[in-house]
């Protein structure tokens, strides 16, 4: 493969003024996600330490392998949402490594309302176990958590993805042969008894850990019956009387050890096998995309610079380089594994969408992983496009993408705008792993052409009635237009609701891609079947 020419000088006046833009930004970020990780009320965290109890994420560091990354998803999840009195949403979720092997892992926060569930939480519970599924991982379950937060039960008890779904897919990843561990580490109750109770095997911690349907003060409102938690679920009960449990742990470093050694007994299942290549840092600075990264919109970023900055020695075999050269496509490898990257150059037209279909078939042919790098206003509109078939060659475009069984990774580095983020494999599309960077936008069109859209269609209401728009009121709703999509199109509105997995610092972006195709390994990949293209 060529190197990438990079055409950058980071010393102009540009690339610096850029840079400093953007570290505004990364800076606001990181700060946010400092208090997020740190938001639990200073009692709670307390009183959580004076019971001989770890924090969630405490307890996740010890069960990792020591000196392995772990992928934390959705940091800021339900972030702007309940006075943020629910930071991460009250529930850790991410991918780490334990005895060699990639796991899921899902841990209550109780320092967070006892660990309750809002909507947010559910749905981050669920999307946790959507990708344990789509990759084969194990799921551990570090269970600490009072169940339904009570206030909210009518947005988070009876709907398809509510928290009975919890259960579903436990039932679903069982028949899958998808192991499954649950450590009991505090409360465990009503519905959320049943994590550990359809889990493979379950360890709960002496005096600290509960199951039970019903908690004491049910138990008493329903029968009368005075009975302690330790008694009605406690570990003794569950080890020795129901069997619900399988281990007693003294506190939650042996349940953790415990938890570990099960590791070590699992099956080792068949994997995807990739031709990998040596490592090799990019050629160019990764944290030069800091100069690069768009914090205005409405300036082109030519998408080979971003390239350069993620892959392998900052090689790109391009493919129809001069063909349709507003998306970027072509082979590279990233931390060693062959990817095939397409990359937004600019709006897409009939044969931007041909050049994706095409350069998607050969990816699933060769069962080579995608990386989707959006920066996208949408397709083209217009009378000569429409009358050229636009709909139907984009159509082939986001066919592809829907039934494209390799391995599918999206990174919003720019705007993500209209069908662009359909085709450019968004939410919809079911990626592996969906990330943004902190200057990100997204929205159904940019918040000039919204405000464009609706000042017309106003101005043409008044017409039809004889009367025209006071230019101060076009101005005036211009304005709340503009707050209003800005406001919604940031990262932060997308990761508070999970549209994504998490925003992310992009000279990362390349290690946690890669952390992504190593979990994607775990189970072959399919053969990709194709239906109907509209020629």
């Amino acid at each position: 493969m060529f190197r990438i020419e990079s055409k950058i000088n980071t010393q102009s006046k540009e690339f610096q003024n850029n840079k400093k833009e953007f570290l505004k930004v990364f800076d606001e970020f990181k700060n946010i996600l400092k208090e997020t990780r740190h938001g639990a009320p200073e009692k709670s965290v307390e009183r959580h330490k004076k019971r001989g109890k770890l924090l969630a994420r405490e307890r996740i560091d010890l069960l990792i392998d020591a000196n392995t990354p772990f992928l934390e998803l959705s940091s800021l999840a339900a972030y702007g949402e309940y006075d943020n009195q629910f930071p991460s949403a009250g529930i850790i979720t991410g991918i780490g490594v334990i005895h060699g092997r990639e796991a899921l892992i899902i841990a209550n926060d109780a320092t967070v309302k006892g660990g309750t569930y809002v909507k947010e939480t559910i749905k981050k519970h669920v999307r946790a176990q959507q990708i344990a599924m789509e990759n084969h991982l194990p799921c551990v379950y570090m269970v600490d958590s009072g169940g339904i937060f009570l206030p909210e039960q009518s947005k988070v008890f009876a709907d398809r993805f509510n928290f009975g779904r919890f259960f579903y897919n436990q039932a679903r990843l069982s028949a899958l042969g998808i192991p499954q561990i649950a450590l009991v580490m505090g409360s465990c109750t009503a519905g959320g008894a049943y994590v550990p109770a359809m889990s493979d095997e379950t360890i709960i911690v002496k005096e600290q850990g509960t199951i039970f349907i019903g908690g004491p003060p049910l138990v008493k409102a329903a029968t009368g019956e005075v009975v302690s938690p330790e008694d009605l679920g406690g570990a003794r009960v569950h080890t020795t009387i129901s069997g619900v449990a399988d281990y007693l742990a003294e506190n939650d470093r042996h349940a953790i050890q415990i938890c570990r050694n099960i590791f070590e007994t699992l099956e080792k299942k068949e994997k995807q096998q990739l031709e990998l290549s040596p490592v090799e840092d990019p050629y160019y600075d990764p944290q030069e995309l800091y100069g690069i990264a768009p914090m205005d919109l409405r300036k082109p970023v030519d998408a080979r610079e971003i390239i350069a900055r993620m892959v392998d020695g900052s090689r790109f075999q391009e493919f129809k380089a001069l063909y349709a050269p507003t998306l970027i496509t072509g082979f590279a490898n990233i931390m060693g594994y062959p990817i095939g990257i397409l990359a937004n150059n600019g709006v897409l037209f009939s044969e931007t969408s041909l050049k994706a279909a095409h350069f998607i078939e050969l990816c699933t042919s060769r069962k080579v992983p995608l990386l989707f790098l959006q920066n996208i206003t949408g397709f083209i509109v217009g009378k000569q496009y429409e009358h050229g078939g636009i709909a139907k060659d984009g159509a082939k475009f986001v066919h592809a993408v829907a039934n494209a069984e390799v391995p599918k990774f999206t990174v919003i580095f720019g705007g993500s705008f209209g069908a662009g983020n359909y085709a450019m494999a968004g939410r919809a599309y079911d990626p592996r792993l969906l990330f943004m960077w902190p200057n990100a936008k997204i929205s159904v069109m940019g918040g000039e052409q919204a405000s464009g859209v609706l000042i017309q269609v106003k101005e043409e209401q008044l017409a039809k009635r004889g009367q025209e728009m006071d230019p101060d009121d076009r101005e005036k709703l211009r304005a709340e237009i503009l707050q209003k999509y800005d406001m919604e199109g940031s990262a932060y509105f997308s990761t508070s609701r999970l549209w994504d997995d998490g925003i992310i610092d992009p000279a990362d972006t390349r290690k946690i891609i890669a952390m992504g195709i190593a979990m994607s390994l775990n189970k072959p990949f399919p053969d990709t079947k194709y239906g109907i293209f509209r020629m």
